[in-house]
């Protein structure tokens, strides 16, 4: 497997002294391009974590990551986040649009924010909105689109910047059957359409059945 991404001797902990808790425990894996893996495992296993980690929105304890072989953290925060911007895109469970912009605003907000024009960016998160299922909801505001609409748009922006790496934290955790189905299948034509490298924590095994292959976190470990 050629190594897109990797995980070497990663530790994670918090707080100090009786207070500490240890939460990764020296994780070791490797992520080729173009793979989908599902992280899976208890509530505190270390999952969100671990994700975290690698999209750099926090740092390790010890140990070091590494995209396309170079250390991503001994860069400083600066870099970091250049690095996050260009390369990586977040879902979350909880969209984080910003309500009082319609739904192509929230798209092209990350290309406005790197110095984008506001035009290029315009066409690029319509265009996106379309690719989504969405090019009837573009002055929509996040409160007149329904949980699904509004994860469909969370999408679409995570995808802006034409990242290498996507990272969802259970998206569609807060979502009815019908619509998670919905929405595993985009993530599915997206992953099809674009070949990025796709990391999803999720409780959802239908989902976890989709990836390619399931990674499962026991205790701050890789489990069996």
């Amino acid at each position: 497997m050629n190594s897109f991404l990797e995980v070497r001797g990663v530790h994670k902990s918090f707080g100090s002294g009786d207070a500490r808790v240890d939460v990764l425990k020296g994780i070791d894996l490797e992520f080729a391009e173009g793979e989908t893996i599902a992280l899976v495992g208890a509530s505190g296993a270390g999952k969100s974590t671990l994700l975290h980690i690698l999209g750099t929105l926090d740092r390790p304890s010890s140990g070091s990551v590494l995209f396309q072989g170079e250390d991503v953290f001994k860069t400083g925060d600066q870099g970091l986040a250049s690095f996050r911007n260009r390369s990586i895109g977040f879902v979350f469970q909880f969209h984080h649009l910003l309500p009082e912009f319609t739904a192509v605003e929230n798209v092209m907000m990350p290309l406005l924010i790197s110095g984008g024009k506001r035009i290029e960016a315009a066409e690029v998160a319509s265009q996106l909105l379309r690719d989504v299922g969405l090019g009837h909801r573009f002055s929509h505001r996040p409160g007149e689109l329904s949980g699904g609409e509004q994860q469909r748009v969370a999408i679409a922006r995570a995808l802006v910047g034409s990242p290498q790496l996507l990272l969802a934290d259970e998206p569609t955790g807060n979502l009815d059957m019908k619509t998670s189905d919905e929405i595993h299948g985009l993530l599915g034509e997206i992953h099809a359409s674009r070949r990025l490298t796709m990391i999803i924590v999720t409780h959802n095994e239908r989902l976890a059945g989709r990836m390619g292959r399931t990674i499962r976190l026991v205790d701050g470990r890789i489990g069996s």
